[in-house]
């Protein structure tokens, strides 16, 4: 009964929004649902398949997951907001609070999150710790699009970005990162952003990568990058 009242309320409020030019509501937007048994707040994990992946996408996902089952890789969660108390840390021992309204901070979430399924960023990220590497699979949405059919090239540099830092484990901050665009990527098409640690020198940490299609035949990208571990003894302003 509650279910059924919940749904037809979402629809009123879906077609009054059509009507009226109002926006309409990210699921995520709502408040985050609790067991009734223990109140524990359950937030949605991102990097799991939805109606809007691709055929390649699920196929690839459903792959390495088989890879998982015997420990050496590992799917990595992903949710739009951090939680309370790694928020807590990064703000005690990294953030001026003078940089920051605290109200602002409160409603910070992850941008790679902030689209309804199947318009931005889609993309799940395996890890291997032993040979310390990681795999993301990436659908770039029609929202994500420069020249007309073809994936903006800020939303790969972005995924890049975040494909490395995957890699570092712990607080990092990005220093450098230098791409090469080889070809563009169609809108929508699935890409396979191979990464690893090349070399770690006290709190630096270097990588690289490169950006392929799922028959690894088309290269699309490669890029290194420079991370800097986060020292809670030094400032990061």
């Amino acid at each position: 009964m509650l279910r059924s009242c919940t749904a037809g309320l979402r629809s009123i409020w879906a077609l009054r929004g059509r009507r009226e030019g109002a926006p309409r509501l990210s699921m995520d937007l709502q408040p985050a649902r609790r067991l009734f048994s223990t109140e524990k707040v359950i937030h949605k994990d991102w990097a799991l398949p939805n109606p809007s992946w691709s055929k390649d996408l699920k196929l690839l996902f459903d792959q390495f997951m088989k890879k998982c089952e015997d420990g050496s890789w590992e799917r990595l969660p992903s949710y739009k907001r951090r939680s309370t108390q790694e928020s807590e840390d990064f703000k005690t021992y990294f953030l001026d609070p003078k940089l920051v309204e605290e109200e602002r901070l409160s409603q910070a979430q992850l941008f790679t999150r902030g689209f309804e399924d199947g318009l931005g960023f889609e993309y799940v990220i395996f890890k291997n710790n032993d040979e310390k590497r990681t795999v993301c699979l990436f659908q770039g949405g029609p929202y994500l699009q420069g020249v007309p059919g073809l994936l903006h090239g800020g939303a790969m540099a972005t995924m890049i970005d975040i494909a490395l830092g995957s890699c570092t484990g712990g607080a990092v901050m990005t220093a450098n990162l230098n791409i090469n665009f080889k070809r563009p990527v169609p809108l929508c098409s699935v890409v396979v952003i191979n990464s690893q640690l090349d070399k770690l020198e006290g709190r630096k940490l270097f990588l690289s990568c490169n950006v392929r299609s799922v028959d690894e035949k088309t290269l699309y990208s490669e890029a290194t990058g420079l991370f800097i571990k986060l020292d809670p003894e030094k400032s990061s302003t």
